[in-house]
């Protein structure tokens, strides 16, 4: 994936590019597991909103979860409306690259998918992953109900303390109430699906996440 943001810091609301009303527009389908791609989804399935630095390879790790009904990738956390990839990755937006999750709570769990996201990046590296520099790669953890909020934070916290005890940083995620989410451009939804051989910048600490399984 391109490197274009080098720049440390975060733009603020004032100075950030101003968008456009059009939302861009995207495939009806799931590449991979062929459900919708846009709402409306089934009234029984939840959503989730992770960052996890890249999202191409962050996008393949929760389609492959069972129980996932179908995943998107896009920008969030940011202040430009319908932003395109070379506006988000000139920093010149506030997004991070967000994976929408939409899930079935009688075949997975919140919690279950909270130890996908904890598990699978760096969540110490700040506005980074790995090789990946920029705001724009930022870990995130955004909730959509209060018990989302609960079981987030909880995470989070018994999260740091392996970290800790594994000689690793603190945590840098962003946590926050869900922000407006912006879908990606169609050649970047399940992107390793349609490139199997395409760059995926996503790893783990190696450290396990103690969330229990129990539905969410």
């Amino acid at each position: 994936m391109a490197l274009f943001n080098r720049t440390p810091t975060m733009v603020d609301e004032q100075t950030a590019l101003p968008g456009r009303a059009e939302r861009i527009a995207v495939a009806e389908r799931h590449f991979v597991l062929g459900t919708p791609l846009v709402p409306p989804f089934p009234e029984a399935m939840q959503t989730a909103m992770f960052a996890m630095g890249c999202f191409w390879g962050a996008e393949r790790k929760c389609w492959q979860e069972p129980g996932v009904y179908t995943t998107a990738v896009g920008y969030a956390g940011g202040f430009t409306a319908n932003p395109t990839y070379g506006e988000v990755c000139s920093g010149s937006t506030g997004h991070t690259e967000a994976v929408l999750v939409v899930f079935d709570p009688t075949l997975t769990s919140y919690e279950r998918l909270l130890q996908v996201f904890w598990e699978n990046h760096d969540p110490t590296q700040g506005i980074r992953q790995g090789n990946d520099i920029g705001t724009q790669y930022r870990s995130g953890l955004y909730w959509y109900t209060d018990a989302q909020q609960a079981a987030a934070l909880a995470s989070r916290d018994q999260y740091a303390q392996r970290l800790k005890a594994s000689g690793h940083g603190d945590i840098t995620t962003e946590l926050r109430a869900a922000p407006e989410w912006f879908y990606a451009e169609d050649y970047h939804q399940q992107y390793l699906a349609k490139n199997p051989g395409g760059y995926c910048g996503i790893g783990g600490t190696g450290v396990s996440c103690p969330i229990g399984l129990a539905a969410g």
